[in-house]
């Protein structure tokens, strides 16, 4: 985003925002692995239920950059493993934590993610609304 953060105070405190997605973002990947792969996975010695860490890796970098596109579509993917978490809560023994752990986690980053993206949809609507006052300034200069 390259509108300056003086010009609208709104965005001062995003940056903790955005920390806080990526590194629940990043603990819920590693949740994810050693879940399925070491700790409490669905057959003996791992399983390939493992891959389904690999739509978290997309958003990554995104996340870490402060993409907004990138934190839009992830803000609706973690609600996936809140499902999956959700489901998994009555499993017996670990796993049942490592869901609770999995529905923290997921719940961590999605209000993270709306906390980075609300005053930047405050921040578009205010530059639309200047534009258009600017739009208008200008047509009525070029009636007179």
């Amino acid at each position: 985003m390259n509108t300056p953060v003086h010009l609208y105070p709104l965005l001062e405190s995003q940056a903790k925002w955005r920390q806080i997605a990526w590194w629940s973002w990043f603990a819920l990947v590693i949740l994810c692995i050693l879940w399925e792969a070491v700790l409490a996975p669905i057959k003996p010695g791992g399983s390939w239920a493992v891959i389904k860490v690999i739509p978290l890796l997309f958003a990554l970098k995104g996340i870490w950059q402060g993409n907004s596109y990138t934190m839009q579509w992830a803000s609706m993917l973690v609600m996936l493993y809140f499902m999956e978490g959700v489901v998994r809560l009555t499993d017996p023994s670990l796993s049942g934590y490592l869901a609770g752990l999995e529905v923290l986690l997921s719940l961590i980053t999605y209000f993270a993610l709306l906390a980075y993206l609300k005053p930047l949809k405050k921040v578009a609507k205010q530059k639309k609304l200047e534009l258009e006052k600017l739009e208008k300034e200008q047509e009525a200069k070029e009636l007179k």
